[in-house]
């Protein structure tokens, strides 16, 4: 989902640089603010679109006391039994709210990233690529990124439970606001960003690291950043699952979980969302759903990133052969 760039690279096939040293990656004029924008836009819709389905599953395997016909062994396993049962469409509920959070949360993500990394490693280092800066850069630009995706992620996962009372989407969103009041749809804002710092420190890290290893020269190359990006997707994803169960508990209130415990009214605060799983599932609990978790961001930032440098490339390779002069 947050990716990085900005890295060096060779210059464009079949294309000089405009001056020394600057190529399609190093990005000062090849590529503009509208650029990184549209092609995060384009990257963030396809990330969380084509694993939807096993989003879906996650959702409900983070469940703390599950309906006993919602109870899974693997993801596969839920998928068959969740189409054989609910419907073939059923694993896609909720979808059209996270393409329309996930573009405009995707093009100031990038918008933001890229300026406040060229910036940051100005200071950092001189302009080279810098594993603190694109940490920095990352992490600042979530605030934005989950200040637009954090009520669709309400809407999806209430959308994405077994037995959801939730017809569409906008039956969801008037429901919850006014039975919960406005505040519901940023009840679990303090824990996304939680969860996103350091998932995407630990990305940003990992997948620099692997770059350096498998694409040293830093040019445009699919198959490094689609490797790349998944190893980086799966480490912190998994490393991060507590605090998505977490956020799942308190996006859903789920209340046979909540009753369980004795707790009447809405589930607020990271602390008592902490407290709540660790009173119903022990520390197995903090890790319900890794496997899906997993599975499901390993081909979801692979996604990202292949979709997001192909699209930064093609669109730069575009606004610099038509300043080509002839």
């Amino acid at each position: 989902m947050e990716l990085s760039c900005g890295r060096p690279a060779a210059a464009l096939p079949g294309m000089e640089a405009e001056s020394p040293g600057e190529d399609y990656e190093s990005l000062p004029t090849g590529a503009s603010l509208s650029t990184h924008m549209t092609a995060g836009a384009v990257a963030g819709i396809l990330e969380h679109t084509v694993m939807y389905p096993v989003d879906s599953v996650k959702t409900r395997m983070q469940s703390l006391q599950p309906d006993p016909k919602a109870q899974y062994k693997s993801v596969y396993q839920a998928l068959k039994k969740i189409i054989h049962t609910e419907g073939f469409w059923r694993p896609l509920r909720g979808i059209n709210v996270t393409m329309l959070g996930a573009g405009p949360a995707h093009a100031m993500y990038f918008a933001c990233y890229e300026k406040m990394k060229r910036t940051l490693s100005d200071i950092i280092h001189h302009g080279g690529n810098s594993h603190l800066a694109n940490g920095i850069a990352g992490s600042m630009a979530t605030l934005l990124h989950d200040a637009v995706m954090n009520p669709a992620e309400v809407v999806k996962q209430r959308m994405q439970m077994y037995n959801s009372p939730y017809k569409t989407v906008l039956e969801c969103i008037r429901t919850v606001h006014r039975t919960e009041g406005l505040g519901a749809f940023y009840r679990s804002y303090t824990t996304q960003l939680t969860m996103n710092v350091p998932f995407q420190a630990i990305h940003f890290i990992t997948y620099e690291f692997m770059q350096e290893q498998i694409n040293p020269r830093r040019e445009y190359n699919p198959r490094s950043h689609i490797l790349s990006g998944a190893i980086a997707g799966a480490v912190a994803a998994a490393a991060t699952t507590p605090l998505d169960v977490c956020k799942t508990l308190l996006n859903t209130q789920e209340n046979m979980a909540l009753s369980s415990v004795n707790i009447s009214g809405h589930l607020s605060g990271m602390a008592n969302a902490f407290r709540t799983v660790y009173q119903l599932g022990g520390i197995p609990g903090y890790f319900r759903g890794v496997q899906a978790r997993v599975i499901y961001q390993m081909p979801s930032t692979a996604i990202a990133w292949s979709v997001y440098e192909f699209f930064k490339y093609f669109l730069t390779k575009h606004k610099l052969e038509k300043r080509a002069p002839y």
